[in-house]
């Protein structure tokens, strides 16, 4: 008797924990390859996270593009500036949705993210927070790892992880480009949130 009161409570825990997972907000990067599904990881980069949610809902990301696209290595969009024609500008632009402590708070221009490195790895999937020398550097450029990059762990932060589409991240990160690593073809994103249930179902 006890052991079948104890196998209900699991499955109750089970199913709970379930639907509780599949409410969790996720982002959907669409693209014209199709759309790539991130979760994050609020718990070891809360600042990060939130900033990243702030820009999708305000449109930030929306025809920008992955400017940035290195076989083996990343794919990296996020920036203003490449919503531009004039790629010289690409990889020069964002900044973090709010102020957070860095920058001038009276100039939102200059907002940028506090690190907040953690113990996840840089492992194929990943989407973690471009930046300058200065750890504190991080504003709206963020990389999708293609592939396990070890020596950018604990020197860049990880906020989440695709979860679905990594098949179109390939398709973007095999794309011709130029010396630069721009891709000759503008593969534009636009961004919204879901719930991982209605992405996964």
């Amino acid at each position: 008797m006890k052991l079948n009161v104890l196998l209900i409570t699991f499955l109750l825990t089970l199913t709970v924990s379930c639907s509780m997972n599949n409410n969790e907000e996720v982002a959907v990067i669409s693209t014209k390859f199709g759309d790539i599904v991130v979760e994050f990881y609020d718990e070891v980069a809360p600042k990060h996270v939130e900033s990243f949610k702030l820009h999708i809902e305000n449109g930030y990301f929306d025809n920008s593009i992955f400017h940035r696209v290195i076989p083996g290595f990343v794919i990296q969009g996020g920036d203003p500036n490449s919503k531009s024609e004039d790629r010289s500008m690409h990889g020069m632009g964002g900044h973090a949705a709010k102020y957070f402590g860095v920058g001038n708070e009276a100039d939102s221009t200059s907002w940028m993210l506090p690190a907040e490195f953690n113990d996840s790895l840089h492992t194929r999937g990943i989407l973690s927070m471009a930046r300058a020398q200065d750890p504190n550097s991080g504003g709206s450029q963020f990389f999708v790892c293609v592939a396990d990059v070890p020596q950018l762990d604990h020197q860049y932060t990880v906020f989440g992880k695709v979860i679905k589409g990594m098949e179109f991240v390939d398709m973007i990160v095999n794309s011709p480009r130029d010396a630069r690593d721009n891709p000759h073809d503008r593969v534009e994103m636009t961004a919204k949130m879901s719930t991982k249930g209605e992405m996964l179902d």
